[in-house]
Formats: structure tokens, sequence, C-alpha cells
């Protein structure tokens, strides 16, 4: 890709994020702190879902597959 494209599709998104969050009419100490705590929720939610999520998936599984009758690992088939 062009550099220039992709740069003035960056700033182009970055815009969009001041006018989405109206951080624009914020004035530069009050946009500090606003991207501050913005960057920290985000990346408070991007850790929690990478830490806790695959542990709630691998429970939902364990819970449904002993609902519906799955073998427990080791068990004999039942049959010939």
């Amino acid at each position: 890709m062009d550099v220039k494209r992709v740069r003035d599709y960056i700033h182009w998104l970055y815009y969009q994020y001041l006018l989405v969050t109206c951080s624009y009419v914020l004035e530069p100490w009050e946009q500090s702190m606003f991207h501050t705590i913005t960057v920290t929720v985000v990346a408070m939610v991007v850790y929690t879902a990478y830490v806790f999520v695959p542990i709630h998936v691998r429970l939902a599984l364990q819970f449904f597959s002993q609902i519906f009758g799955a073998q427990p690992d080791g068990a004999a088939p039942v049959g010939n």
C-alpha cells in the first residue's frame, strides 16, 4: 500500500474517533486525561478477555458436555 494513503487513513480514523467521542471540544489537558482513561479502560478489557474468556469457555463446554451425555475421558464405549 501507499504510505500516504495509510497515513491519511489513520488520520481519518483518529478524526472519526474525535467526532464520535466529542473530545475535539475539550482543552488539551482534558483531551490528554480523556485519552489516558480511554486507553486504560480498553487495555483492562482486553487483558480481562484474554485471561478469563478461555476459562469460561472451557467450563461452559464441560457443563454442556455433561448435560448432553458425553462420555467422560477414559470411559469404555457401550456396545460391541
